[in-house]
Parts: C-alpha cells; structure tokens; sequence
C-alpha cells in the first residue's frame, strides 16, 4: 500500500507570476535604449520610482477595500486631500523644526504632521464608512452617487477651514536638493519617498501573508460566507479595511503635497484617474497587482514625458488599454492568486 499522502507528498505551492515584473524591467531597459544618456536614464527611473511608490501608498487602501468590501468609493481622493491639508497645518506648528537645517528637527516636524494625516484621514475614513457607506453596501450605482456626492460636500467644508486659496506645504531643508553621484542627480526627497513607499508595500504583504489577520482579510477576498461560517464578524473587518484605507491615502497625500510643494482641495480627485488605473491594471483586490501598476503607471508617465512630452497625458490610458488587451483582469487578479 502507498503511504498517505500527507506523509509522502509536499503541499501545492503557489507559482509567482515573474511576467509583470518582467514588463516593468522590459520598460526600463527599452527606456535606457531610447534616452541614451545613461545619468538621464537614472534620474528619470529614480523619479518614476518615487511618483510610483507614492500612487501606490494612496492607491493600495482603494483595491483592498474594491476586493473585500466590494464598496465603489468614489470619494478616495477626499482622504488624500485631508492628509494634505492636516499636514500642512501641523508643519505651521512645528515651523521652527521644519526649517532648521538639522535632519533631527526636521525628522520631528514631518513625523508629527505624516502621523496626523494617517489618524485624521483615518477617522474620517471610520465615519465615512459609518454614515455613509454601510446604508449602500452591495449597491453599485448608490455607491458612486452618494460618495461622489460626500467628496463634493467635504470638498466645500475643506474651502470653509483651510479657505479656497492653493497652500504651500515645502519640504524641510534636509530633502531639498539632490544627491550628485558622478553625473547622475538624485533628488534626496524623491529617495525618501522610494524608501517609504517599500516600507508601506513590505509591511502590507508581511500583514497578508504573515498574520492571522492578513489571512482572514485574503479568505475574504475570496469567499465571505465562508470566514463568517468560521465565527469571525466579517463586517469588523470590513470597517478596519475602511480606515487602513483611509489612513494611507492621508500618508499619500501628505507625501504627495511635499513632492508638489503645494496643496489644493482638487489634490485628491486629480489623482484619482491615476489611482483607479493603477487597480484597474494590477487586478481588483491585489496588493501585487497595485504595487507593479503604480510601478509601471509612475516610470510611463516619467520617460513618455521625457521622451514625447506631447503624448505624456495619455501615456497611462495607453498603457491600461494594452495591459486590459493582453489580461482583461489585470496583472494580478484575484482569482490567480
């Protein structure tokens, strides 16, 4: 008799998709062909990481809560935009620290400011979710109504708090400038944003991967009923889904306002077209699939406006359709996972 199988035989291991990671690398060599100057080509490439890592901290919140909650929140850019604004506000405060020209001082005037647009953004994603998101679960055109509705609304109480004027939110000293490598030009604050932005991605997938909360929140991805028949109040999960979302698209926001040195109420919902192509080509729901499109989304935007700027507006609509040709679901979807 053959021994059971759960002595003689491994467990299935997941196969890892290499094949867009293989895309993000076949661009950025095509790139390098194309641009020639290889000090250009590094700047460029650094750049595009940056602008792709911090779509992807704003954007990350958005596919996880489309993929478990199924919640079309149309509104996602009002958390951005209140992670701009408290940042700014709490920069005043600390404005001593954030001018000095000590990376110490100007270390406790950001931390303060990126931690309060985390919470700030956070608690409005919680009573977002609350007031105006639980009565419209599981009704699609609802969802898009009564969020494009709240954005419009908070949007108009931004203007009444902060006013209708653009805010300068500038970078403390320390980040100003570039690092010069040789002929090759850094931006240090473009650095740090590539510093956080894997900080954010490695934390996310060790929480989904690594914990038993992550596996929950994976199960539901995939099949409510079932986490519920195991005991577990899904909705709870949903809610802190909700807020992680909200709370990271506050950090993005900050983030983004310092890489824009300015911050306007529209902050939030000019991202939006780039944050829903970036889900849209990494798979509804996956964290991957968000992490490569951001990549990708933030390196096209960079070497198309260097090399044709006059194509570089639709370079990103371009590549979602190409990538939807070749997978209709994404690089990532859920159900390959």
């Amino acid at each position: 008799m053959s021994a059971p199988a759960t002595q003689t035989d491994a467990l299935p291991q997941a196969r890892i998709d290499f094949v867009p990671v293989a895309l993000v690398v076949a661009i950025a060599l095509g790139a390098f062909a194309l641009i020639g100057s290889p000090s250009t080509w590094v700047t460029l490439t650094v750049a595009g990481l940056a602008m792709g890592l911090l779509i992807f901290i704003m954007a990350s919140g958005l596919t996880l809560v489309f993929g478990l909650m199924d919640v079309m929140n149309f509104a996602h850019g009002l958390f951005i935009a209140i992670g701009a604004y408290v940042a700014v506000s709490v920069i005043k405060v600390f404005g001593a620290s954030a001018g000095a020209d000590s990376f110490t001082a100007n270390l406790a005037a950001i931390v303060p400011a990126l931690a309060a647009a985390v919470v700030v953004a956070g608690l409005l994603g919680l009573f977002f979710e609350r007031v105006i998101i639980r009565p419209v679960y599981g009704q699609h055109l609802k969802q898009i109504l009564i969020t494009t509705g709240g954005m419009i609304v908070a949007e108009q109480l931004i203007h009444v708090l902060w006013g209708p004027d653009q805010l300068p939110l500038l970078r403390p000293p320390t980040l100003r400038g570039s690092f010069l490598i040789g002929d090759i030009a850094l931006e240090k604050f473009r650095l740090a944003a590539v510093v956080i932005g894997l900080a954010v991605f490695v934390s996310l997938v060790a929480l989904l991967n690594r914990t038993k909360i992550g596996l929950l929140i994976r199960a539901g991805v995939e099949n409510k009923e079932m986490v519920e028949a195991m005991g577990y109040r899904i909705r709870r999960l949903f809610v802190a889904v909700f807020v992680a979302g909200a709370a990271l698209a506050g950090l993005g926001g900050a983030l983004w306002g310092m890489y824009q040195e300015s911050v306007t109420v529209l902050i939030g919902a000019q991202m939006m077209v780039l944050i829903f192509i970036v889900i849209i080509i990494g798979g509804l729901g996956s964290v991957g699939g968000c992490f490569i499109g951001a990549l990708l989304v933030g390196l096209v935007a960079n070497y198309v406006g260097y090399l044709s700027p006059k194509i570089a507006l639709g370079s990103n609509i371009l590549l979602m359709v190409a990538i939807l040709l070749w997978r209709p679901q994404g690089l990532y979807p859920m159900n390959k996972q």
